[in-house]
């Protein structure tokens, strides 16, 4: 139900994939968003993001497949390679199969390119407004709205809440008060390569990764083939605050020293990495409080390990964004509908990351069994395993109603 004349916006804090995907969803609804952001600017930061049919179901929706077309790669396979021995374990083909299986592909974006496209869409909407560099503080809620304070003394005014301030988040504390997130004890690097910086024998126009012990090493070509995405990641028991400081390549190469040469050649290319101490937290059931709710990291941080952070904050906004219409202006009720169609999809995406780590990093006899099994698996049994994650599933462990198609019923 579009905001009525001269009622107020809804406030999402936070402007990151997840805020900018709500602002645009919400307002493809007719809603008027005010979107806070506390980094000075709206800036394109980060690294490569994979893009997973469940994803460019949500694109689909929101009108962006073409642009985010434009900036993606579409690999041809997924490979994965045992980090130690260097031997190929198993290869999933992301051609026609995989695309008839899903509907939809299989892709790999820079992240700031993602931001970028995102950020376009809503600076063309005349229901949003954009408001960088203010950092919200607290929120106070009232029968009929929301306040939200920000740090510098600032107060805005709206009809709900929306908190889509990360892994770190400030709502979540004011929604749900519980701490700070666990540390996973893994860490990660990053870095971005010309791809004349990278060995041509080790161009892959593929997402190609090397599972090792308590450790992995991943690599893919991101803007049509320019730059290539390097993340290393290990375990530790380093922590450092945040998600975006200057690595120590001694303790990375240290990490990394017993891996095959084509990885350390790689390691060996970067001279500055940024370093992510991995965080996340368990699934939990509710949220929202009346007008207030959460959404992305902030609702359910989770490891890297599927690659569904940014895919599960668009998964979330769309549903959000149908909630609220289908509640004709009852945010309380929207809220609450919303996090009863999400919580177990996101729940076992939570969970299933945690084990999916544990699997990339195993080691002796597990690290054998997981070679077997997965060398001996065909393409279709591949397709199988990625169902529950890719397909079109409205179960109560699937997407839920995130969204719907044209013709179709409404859930």
């Amino acid at each position: 139900m579009p905001n009525q004349p001269g009622q107020s916006p809804v406030l999402i804090v936070g402007g990151g994939i997840g805020g900018r995907a709500a602002a645009l969803a919400l307002s493809q609804k007719g809603v008027r968003v005010q979107l806070i952001e506390q980094a000075g600017e709206f800036k394109e930061v980060g690294a490569g993001i994979q893009l997973g049919p469940n994803v460019f179901r949500m694109l689909e929706v929101l009108g962006l497949t073409e642009a985010v077309s434009r900036f993606a790669v579409f690999p041809e396979n997924l490979i994965m390679l045992d980090a130690i021995s260097g031997t190929e374990v198993t290869r999933v083909p992301l051609g026609e199969g995989f695309r008839k299986t899903f509907t939809y592909p299989y892709a790999l974006i820079y992240r700031p390119d993602l931001l970028n496209v995102l950020l376009e869409a809503c600076r063309k909407s005349d229901l949003i407004d954009l408001d960088p560099a203010q950092k919200v503080v607290a929120v106070d809620e009232r029968n009929d709205g929301v306040t939200a304070r920000t740090q510098g003394g600032r107060s805005y005014g709206g009809v709900a809440l929306i908190g889509a301030d990360g892994v770190w988040s400030t709502i979540r504390q004011i929604v749900v008060g519980d701490g700070k997130p666990a540390v996973a004890g893994h860490i990660t690097y990053r870095a971005v390569l010309p791809t004349t910086d990278v060995p041509e024998h080790l161009r892959r126009w593929s997402m190609t990764f090397w599972a090792g012990e308590k450790v992995h090493f991943v690599i893919y070509p991101l803007r049509g083939g320019e730059l290539y995405n390097l993340v290393a990641v290990f375990h530790s028991n380093r922590y450092e605050e945040g998600w975006d400081s200057f690595g120590d390549p001694v303790e990375l190469h240290e990490r990394f020293a017993k891996t095959c040469e084509p990885v350390r050649t790689l390691l060996a290319k970067i001279e500055s990495w940024r370093m992510w101490v991995l965080c996340d937290r368990p699934p939990i059931k509710d949220w929202s409080r009346g007008r207030i709710t959460l959404l992305g990291d902030a609702a359910h941080p989770m490891l890297q390990y599927l690659g569904q952070g940014a895919g599960m904050a668009i998964e979330d906004a769309v549903c959000l964004a149908n909630k609220v219409e289908e509640s004709a202006g009852d945010f309380v009720a929207a809220f609450q509908a919303y996090q009863r169609a999400r919580y177990l999809r996101t729940g076992r995406v939570q969970i299933m990351a945690r084990v999916y780590g544990e699997f990339y990093h195993a080691s002796g006899v597990a690290r054998e069994l997981r070679n077997l099994m997965l060398s001996a698996r065909t393409p279709e049994q591949a397709f199988d395993s990625m169902q529950w994650l890719y397909g079109e599933d409205t179960g109560p462990t699937g997407y839920g109603p995130v969204f719907q198609r044209e013709g179709a019923a409404a859930s």
